[in-house]
């Protein structure tokens, strides 16, 4: 057995709450080890003279470890425990002095692995409503012109050309309402929408005025309209949160400018001299752009005044929750003050944090409910377009990725093929529709909530930023493609099996060729398999052909 791989960390995705009285526990061990292990705990008072003991499944295979699971229910939950494993010839123990053969429980309070009590507060709750939803992903100025008889002035982009980064197209929110059924009727329950406020670009990331909507899309009238209607659709909203910088014409950055030092906003940004200066740059920025100053979220009135805005939109339209973009660079400490109030202002609104890569350290239950997984997309992308995985090595990876958060997180997971941010994922795949149509079937069977960028459902094409931001077709929206067809059924799917995390397996057939996913859910189990070779395979005596796919719930196939 390889001890070095052989990991356990206490109050982390390897040992977390549920509930006031459930604890989950996990091993991880090295792929290579067939092994078998058992928990032995009690609570860390009474462990010295007795204790429990209870199997560890194997839930997880990644790439160089397997992850073994228990869920406990405690009486008392000052839980002590230490692991035994039996590696086929010996059995150890494993505690906080690592692999030993022999274990002296009367002394168990040096080195017993702890938890050592379930605070209330300490229990990660899941925001319920997101494990059921299913995204669509809207850029504004792209979708849907709704308002007739505003000033189209502004308007440089005839409707289906191929978009620069100045075009405007003239997507509104009326546009978005106008849509709503036809959104609906394809199976989504919830609208990510890219940011609203007044800003000077057609995505408005550079925001001027966080309390306005901006007028190429509308009013304030105009998005209690859209909440209005969504909820009476039984649907949700997430808005777009620029917290990590604002324009250069913020009232704010404006006052710095002219003041400089003497600007009571001064320490509201992060400046390097008197006076904010672009030749030579003086001050920190989102990315390289000098017109979006970065806000010094570690100053208290910067937090006081942004979150302000998040619970404004709370409390004055009832959304539901808040995209938050660049987030991993803002402060961890405005991230947990940002939770309190925004929860305490509506304890079911959803926190989705834009971290491309590992967030865990955000996901502890004190900043974000959940990120945008990237990590999912990439591994999408290297399976069906790139060819870099075969079902072996995308199974392991996707496993990985599942082992990094808690159970509870990676039920409220935004998963996605694509966004406003990368390429189509039809492009990617060379505009194949069964590879589209695949990873789709993935996508919604992965924990966690699908969110698809609008136009996938009639096979949109669009390379890099601002390629992906085309117009939406709706011409070929009003065809009965099988893509539609297939993201119903699939919302259908979820909605009618209610997946649970607990129970997922992901592996590969014993040939290496087909995908196979397992899902539980509350009312029914579901099963995808994806064959992305050349050649036929075959999974428990059931054959997919080369290239496509076979979802099965309850045994049945659909």
């Amino acid at each position: 057995m390889n001890q070095h791989a052989l990991q356990h960390i206490p109050d982390s995705s390897y040992c977390f709450p549920v509930s006031d009285n459930k604890m989950i526990l996990k091993l991880r061990a090295a792929c290579d080890d067939e092994i078998k292990v058992w928990v032995l705990y009690e609570s860390k008072y009474k462990i010295g003279e007795s204790h429990k003991k209870k199997q560890m499944e194997k839930e997880l295979t990644g790439k160089l470890f397997n992850y073994y699971s228990v869920t406990l229910e405690l009486a008392d939950t000052r839980l002590a425990y230490v692991f035994y494993i039996y590696d086929g010839k010996d059995y150890y123990y494993f505690s906080e002095d690592g692999l030993t053969k022999s274990y002296d429980f009367t002394k168990g309070y040096y080195n017993f692995f702890q938890y050592p009590y379930i605070n209330e507060n300490d229990v990660l709750k899941r925001v319920d409503w997101i494990k059921d939803a299913c995204f669509y992903q809207i850029f504004i100025d792209r979708f849907a012109i709704g308002d007739k008889d505003k000033n189209t002035d502004y308007i440089n982009l005839k409707w289906g050309e191929i978009p620069n980064p100045k075009s405007f197209a003239g997507g509104d929110i009326k546009g978005i309402i106008e849509k709503l059924d036809y959104i609906k009727d394809l199976g989504f329950n919830a609208l990510y929408l890219t940011p609203i406020f007044q800003a000077p670009s057609n995505h408005k990331y550079d925001t001027v005025d966080y309390f306005e909507i901006d007028e190429h899309f509308g009013n304030k009238e105009d998005l209690k309209n859209l909440v209005s209607e969504l909820h009476k659709r039984g649907m949700k909203i997430v808005l777009d949160a620029v917290f990590n910088h604002v324009s250069e014409l913020n009232d704010k950055f404006q006052d710095v400018i002219k003041k400089g030092k003497a600007s009571p906003y001064y320490k509201w940004f992060v400046i390097d001299g008197d006076f904010p200066c672009k030749e030579p740059l003086n001050y920190e920025v989102f990315a390289g752009c000098d017109y979006m100053p970065k806000w010094n979220t570690s100053n208290e009135e910067v937090q006081e005044y942004l979150i302000s805005i998040a619970t404004y939109y709370i409390n004055e339209f009832d959304i539901d929750g808040w995209r938050l973009d660049v987030s991993d660079e803002v402060s961890h400490d405005f991230w947990r003050r940002f939770r309190k109030d925004v929860k305490a202002a509506k304890d079911e609104v959803v926190i989705i944090g834009e971290n491309w890569h590992d967030a865990s350290n955000y996901l502890r239950g004190d900043q974000y409910d959940s990120i945008m997984n990237y990590a999912f997309t990439k591994a999408a992308l290297d399976y069906f377009a790139y060819n870099k995985m075969d079902a072996k090595m995308v199974a392991a990876k996707l496993n990985d990725i599942l082992a990094r958060n808690t159970d509870t997180v990676n039920d409220m997971m935004l998963n996605l093929l694509d966004s406003h941010d990368t390429d189509r994922f039809f492009s990617e795949v060379s505009e194949d529709r069964d590879k589209l149509k695949a990873a789709l079937c993935l996508l919604y069977l992965f924990p966690g909530a699908p969110s698809v960028f609008y136009g996938t459902e009639v096979y949109t094409p669009g390379g890099y930023d601002p390629d992906c931001r085309r117009c939406m077709d709706w011409k070929a929206a009003t065809e009965d493609l099988d893509v539609k067809v297939l993201i119903k059924k699939l919302s259908d799917v979820r909605r009618e099996c209610l997946f649970e995390y607990a129970g997922t397996r992901i592996e590969a057939s014993e040939d290496g060729r087909i995908l196979a996913v397992k899902r539980h859910g509350k009312v029914s189990d579901a099963e995808l398999l994806i064959n992305q070779t050349d050649k036929a395979g075959i999974y428990k005596n059931i054959e997919v052909k080369p290239w496509k796919y076979r979802l099965f719930v309850d045994g049945g196939e659909i």
